[in-house]
């Protein structure tokens, strides 16, 4: 099932039907019910509409931009305390102590410089927020991630010398290529390392993504509408 059409001006419904549609996808996979949330990517789109969502019910959310995020989140989590906050985008260093103040989860840990800065930050500040590891399935040289020849290493590294709190893997599948390919093997990986999340599948893929064990969804366009165009200078 394709996931829903919609536009910026039905929130609530669109998140009703994408959570009917997870639900349908959950069930036939035979799993668990709670087992998948559904993490609402509210990049380059207003507060108010992550607001419009928050009214509605979700509580879960995840930006690209730590900037963005910073510009956007602290009055929202001030009036909603139950929310869940995701870094979903690549994360320099210049911003790690942002990151790890705001943040209460991370997907995208992805090179030694950049997990040793997170546990120098978390031991800094006493905010530990949970860890995804990147895994650059497809080998993409424009595309953040760790190799997967390289995750076992990596993973090691951040659970046990820099004792960072990893909760799972995260990937993005090649655009041309079937996800459910790299959707199984960030899922072979998650098992020899006795990792149990997994932060696969997006707008157009979720449902597969789900079928191969994602416990974390990450999806925007089917929520909030297309992206607002981006403002000339």
């Amino acid at each position: 099932m394709a996931a829903p059409v919609t536009t910026e001006t039905n929130i609530s419904e669109n998140l009703s039907t994408l959570s009917a549609t997870i639900e349908a996808a959950v069930a036939g996979a035979s799993r668990p019910s709670d087992s998948v949330s559904l993490v609402a990517i509210s990049k380059s789109h207003p507060a108010a509409a992550a607001r419009e969502a928050l009214d509605a019910g979700h509580r879960i959310f995840g930006e690209n931009r730590v900037q963005e995020a910073i510009d956007k989140w602290p009055a929202l989590k001030t009036d909603y305390t139950e929310v869940e906050l995701h870094l979903v985008g690549s994360l320099q260093r210049n911003k790690v102590n942002n990151a790890v103040g705001l943040f209460d989860v991370i997907h995208t840990i992805d090179r030694p410089k950049l997990a040793r800065a997170v546990a120098v930050e978390m031991d800094k500040s006493g905010h530990r927020p949970q860890c995804f590891i990147q895994v650059n399935t497809g080998e993409e040289p424009q595309k953040s991630g760790v190799l997967p020849t390289g995750a076992d290493a990596f993973i090691g590294q951040c659970r046990g010398e820099l004792n960072l709190p990893v909760q799972g893997l995260m990937c993005i599948p090649p655009q041309d290529e079937e996800p459910s390919l790299h959707f199984a093997l960030l899922r072979e990986i998650a098992m020899r390392n006795g990792l149990k999340s997994l932060s696969m599948g997006m707008s157009g893929d979720f449902e597969t993504a789900i079928r191969f064990g994602a416990t974390h969804v990450r999806v925007g366009t089917a929520i909030f509408g297309p992206r607002p165009p981006i403002k000339a200078s």
